[in-house]
């Protein structure tokens, strides 16, 4: 199965408590990762994919190889293959200290890395899988699934913010613990319900 996520922000201290920017209900970074790994494991199996739209962890210590090592360390407990798209708080640094720590399991390497987006086929759509929203023009059968924003949304329906604490996530009948990544049902629904939402507003306007 795959699914998809972005801004988990591992280690990011300042980011926790309640805010408009992005809500994070934790009291500190132990809890919030360790909360982040249970849920994804609890979605997620070990052969399964799973797309990280960026900024992975924000995490300050010396030397830097310590704060990779703890991320990796972090990652290594999350089931799936991860597909890492890199974000705005990612480096290539980091993405090359992951390579070195990579591994083969189940056919497929532990994790593969983008820098700008990848484009992903899935039952009748096309989804481009970026960090930041792009905005893509008139493309009806192109869906941008994207982070960066937090508890913001494009208001445009073909944008679709997948981050662990997007308020898009409310468009779900169920919405999924925090930090468990989306499957493409899920995907597929919030996009259909966005896209009635727009639809109803227009036809008011009309």
């Amino acid at each position: 199965m795959k699914f998809v996520t972005s801004d988990t922000h591992f280690y990011h201290d300042s980011l926790l408590g309640m805010n408009d920017f992005a809500p994070r209900p934790f009291k500190n970074i132990e809890q919030m990762n360790a909360t982040i790994i249970k849920n994804w494991n609890d979605k997620v199996g070990e052969n399964d994919i799973v797309y990280h739209l960026g900024d992975i962890a924000l995490y300050f210590v010396k030397p830097q190889k310590q704060a990779y090592q703890a991320v990796f360390e972090v990652l290594d407990q999350l089931h799936g293959h991860l597909v890492l798209i890199k974000g705005n708080h990612d480096s290539r640094a980091f993405f090359k200290y992951l390579e070195g720590k990579n591994y083969q399991f189940g056919g497929r390497p532990k994790f593969a890395f983008h820098d700008v987006g990848a484009l992903l086929k899935y039952d009748h759509r096309q989804y481009y899988l970026t960090h930041y929203p792009m905005m893509l023009g008139i493309a009806p059968q192109i869906i941008n699934l994207h982070g960066h924003i937090h508890h913001y949304a494009v208001p445009i329906k073909e944008n679709i913010n997948v981050g662990v604490d997007s308020p898009e996530l409310d468009y779900l009948a169920t919405p999924p613990a925090f930090g468990a990544p989306l499957n493409f049902a899920e995907v597929e629904e919030i996009v259909t319900k966005k896209a009635r939402e727009f639809e109803a507003k227009n036809n008011g306007h009309s």
